[in-house]
């Protein structure tokens, strides 16, 4: 289990923010490079940088269903550093021996919202011992937060809001759009800075 440091535990933030303050921010969004992985080829030129930095943002993405009792496998595998972010396309490349190494890897913290839910969806791909996860939902709880998802936790932590206008896009579609991309990139990089201003090190938004 990865513990934070406690230096800033002290921080207060608000337990919740309503829909209307939420309005009022202003949007963040991921600007860095945006790498789609969905083959083998570009997936072996990538692999080798990814976790170089000991911290990642981490998120997946699922195609949505919208029949009762259908449900689909686990389609996007995101992970962010701060000016880079990769997008695995599960649906295309599988869950590669190289990518659970690096899940398994106590040195690199991968933190993300809800990751036992991901972890179990990318576990019923291919098992592996996942290691190195921080559950923001978790942390935030030790400062009095009660509204635990992602784009609130933005909004209290960062004093951003986020869009979360292609979550239930299809994640499986034969290309995705720029707009999908974007998004999911974002989430996965949005959790990094957050964990960042509560271990106390807020970095701003590159203009």
């Amino acid at each position: 289990m990865i513990r934070m440091n406690r230096r800033e535990m002290t921080k207060h933030y608000s337990e919740s923010v309503t829909d209307d303050e939420l309005r009022k921010l202003p949007l963040l969004q991921f600007n860095g490079k945006v790498t789609l992985v969905d083959s083998m080829q570009t997936f072996h030129q990538v692999i080798g940088d990814i976790g170089r930095p000991a911290l990642l943002g981490f998120d997946t993405e699922t195609r949505p269903s919208f029949k009762k009792g259908q449900r689909h496998k686990v389609s996007l595998l995101q992970l962010a550093d701060e000016n880079r972010a990769w997008l695995f396309r599960l649906n295309m490349i599988g869950l590669p021996p190289e990518l659970t190494t690096l899940l398994a890897d106590e040195r690199i913290v991968k933190t993300g919202v809800a990751v036992h839910d991901d972890i179990k969806a990318l576990r019923s791909l291919t098992q592996f011992e996942p290691g190195g996860f921080v559950d923001l939902q978790t942390v935030v709880a030790a400062h009095g937060i009660k509204q635990l998802g992602l784009k609130k936790l933005s909004a209290i932590i960062l004093g951003y809001s986020i869009s979360k206008s292609q979550q239930t896009s299809n994640w499986e579609a034969p290309a995705l759009t720029e707009p999908q991309q974007l998004y999911a990139a974002t989430d996965a990089w949005v959790c990094r800075r957050i964990y960042l201003a509560l271990n106390g090190k807020e970095i701003h938004q590159r203009q």
